[in-house]
C-alpha cells in the first residue's frame, strides 16, 4: 500500500483553508467515482482494474516470452505516455547493467537525427561472435501521424524489411487505436502484430494497457503482479481515499495561495523514470486555462549540488514531492580500512540505504527549515507489486486533483498548437 507523509507540508496551510480544499477535494474525487466530470469518457484507466482482462495478460506475456527468447534488442518507438511509463517501470525494476532478456532501446521519442542514424548502425553491427542482432521493434502510436514516431517507424522498419525480407513482419509490433489511423492502415498492408489502446484511454494514463505492459514483460518483469497492484491500490482508494484526499488538497490550496512549482524528486536513482512520468502525467493533464502548477523534475542527492540552492534559498513559490522508498534496495556497505586517510571512518559498517536515507532526511529538514512545503510518497520496497500501486495512485490523484482545478484533466489541446506551426513551416497541407 502506497503511504503519504505530509506533515512536513501541512504547517503552511491554515485549518480553514484545509477545509475549503478538502470539500472541494471530496468533491472532485466523486465526479472521478461517478463519471461526473468533464472527459468521462477518458475513464477507461479505472475500467480496466475494475474488470481485469486476464486472458489479455496472458497473452501478452506469452508473446514477450517468445520475443525473450529470440531477441537480442527490443525497440520501444514511441513519445510521451508512449514510453515513459514503460520506461519508468523497466529502469525501476531491470538490472542496471545487465539485460534480463533483450536489451530495450528507445525510438521515435524526439527528431535528432545523429541518434537515429547511431541507432540503425548499432542495429546492423554484429555481435561479438559475429553473428547479427536479433531485433524487434514495438511502434506505439494511437494514430501512427505522429511525427517525432512516423518517423523513426519509417526509418527503422525499412531497415528490418531490408535484412529479415518476409520475416521482418513478425518481428514487428503495432500497439495502436482499434481502428482509423495511418498505422492501421500500415498494419493492414504488411500483417504486423497488433496490439489495441482502449479508445477510453489517453496516452499518458495507457502504461497499464499493452502500450506498456508488452514492454515491460519482454524486459523480463512480471505484468500480472505489476497489474494486480494497481487493483489492489484501486479497490483501497475506492473504500478510503483519505491519502488522495489529502494530498490533493494540500497541493491545491498551496497552488492556489501563490505557489508556481512542484518539484518532483527522489534520492532512490531508479526512480528517475518515474519523476518523468509524473511530469508528463501531472503536466498535461493540469496545464491549462492559465492554472496548475509547473512540475519539475529533480534527483537527489546529485541536483542539490545544482539546483538545490534554488530550492534551499530560491524564491518561496515552490512546493517538494519526494518519492520514498523505506526498505533497502542494496545491502551494499561501508568496508573496513586500516587508515582514515580518506576521512570516511566514521561511516564504516553503514549501508549505502542508511547513509542515503540520512541524506534525504537531512534534506528534508532543510528545505522545511528554509520554507518549502515537502510531501513525501512513501514505496514500502521496490518491487512490481508497489510500482503497480504507484502507478493507479497517481492517475487517481491526477484526475482528483484536476477536476478541483475545474478543467479537463483528459485532454491536451496546447498540445497541437506546436503541430500546426511545425507543419506550417515543413510545408504540409
Amino acid at each position: 500500500m502506497i503511504k503519504i507523509d505530509t506533515a512536513g507540508a501541512r504547517t503552511f496551510i491554515t485549518d480553514d483553508l484545509y477545509k475549503e480544499g478538502y470539500d472541494k477535494a471530496l468533491h472532485a474525487f466523486k465526479q472521478v467515482v461517478d463519471a461526473s466530470g468533464p472527459g468521462n469518457n477518458w475513464l477507461g484507466w479505472r475500467r480496466i482494474l475494475k474488470q481485469p482482462n486476464d486472458a489479455e495478460l496472458e497473452r501478452i506475456s506469452r508473446h514477450a516470452e517468445q520475443i525473450r527468447d529470440d531477441a537480442d534488442l527490443f525497440i520501444v518507438c514511441g513519445i510521451g505516455g508512449s514510453f515513459t511509463g514503460a520506461k519508468a517501470i523497466i529502469d525501476a525494476l531491470a538490472p542496471i547493467f545487465s539485460h534480463n532478456g533483450p536489451e530495450i532501446l528507445y525510438a521515435g521519442h524526439h527528431m535528432g537525427g545523429k541518434y537515429l542514424k547511431q541507432l540503425l548502425d548499432y542495429l546492423k553491427s554484429p555481435k561479438s561472435n559475429g553473428e547479427p542482432k536479433s531485433v524487434y521493434l514495438n511502434v506505439i502510436s494511437k494514430s501512427g501521424s505522429t511525427l517525432e514516431t512516423a518517423l523513426a517507424f519509417r526509418a527503422i522498419r525499412t531497415w528490418m524489411h531490408e535484412f529479415y525480407g518476409e520475416s521482418a513482419k513478425d518481428r514487428i509490433i503495432a500497439t495502436t487505436g482499434e481502428t482509423g489511423g495511418v498505422l492501421n492502415n500500415i498494419v493492414d498492408e504488411e500483417g504486423y502484430h497488433k496490439y489495441v489502446i482502449p479508445d477510453d484511454i489517453g496516452g499518458r494514463f495507457s502504461v497499464l494497457t499493452p502500450v506498456g505492459l508488452l514492454p515491460v514483460s519482454v524486459a523480463g518483469i512480471d505484468i500480472q503482479t505489476l497489474y494486480y497492484g494497481a487493483v489492489s491500490e484501486y479497490k483501497t482508494n475506492e473504500n478510503n481515499p483519505e491519502k488522495i484526499l489529502e494530498y490533493a488538497t494540500i497541493r491545491y490550496i498551496l497552488q492556489k495561495t501563490g505557489y508556481a512549482l512542484d518539484v518532483i524528486g527522489s534520492f532512490e536513482p531508479e526512480l528517475a523514470g518515474f519523476t518523468g512520468w509524473t511530469q508528463q502525467l501531472l503536466g498535461e493533464s493540469e496545464g491549462k486555462e492559465g492554472k496548475g502548477l509547473f512540475p519539475a523534475t529533480a534527483m537527489f542527492s546529485t541536483d542539490l549540488h545544482s539546483i538545490g540552492q534554488m530550492i534551499q534559498q530560491g524564491k518561496r513559490n515552490m512546493l517538494e514531492i519526494l518519492f520514498v522508498v523505506e526498505k533497502e534496495i542494496s545491502d551494499l556497505e561501508i568496508s573496513e580500512a586500516s587508515t582514515n586517510v580518506d576521512g570516511l571512518k566514521y561511516l564504516e559498517g553503514k549501508s549505502y540505504h542508511d547513509i542515503n536515507h540520512s541524506a534525504q532526511e537531512g534534506t528534508v529538514q532543510a528545505h522545511l527549515e528554509g520554507g518549502v512545503p515537502v510531501i513525501k510518497i512513501i514505496i514500502e520496497k521496490l518491487n512490481a507489486q508497489q510500482i503497480g500501486e504507484f502507478i493507479y495512485f497517481y492517475e487517481l490523484f491526477t484526475a482528483v486533483y484536476v477536476y478541483m482545478l475545474e478543467v479537463n484533466p483528459f485532454n491536451q489541446p496546447g498540445v497541437e498548437n506546436y503541430k500546426q506551426a511545425m507543419y506550417r513551416l515543413l510545408g504540409k497541407k
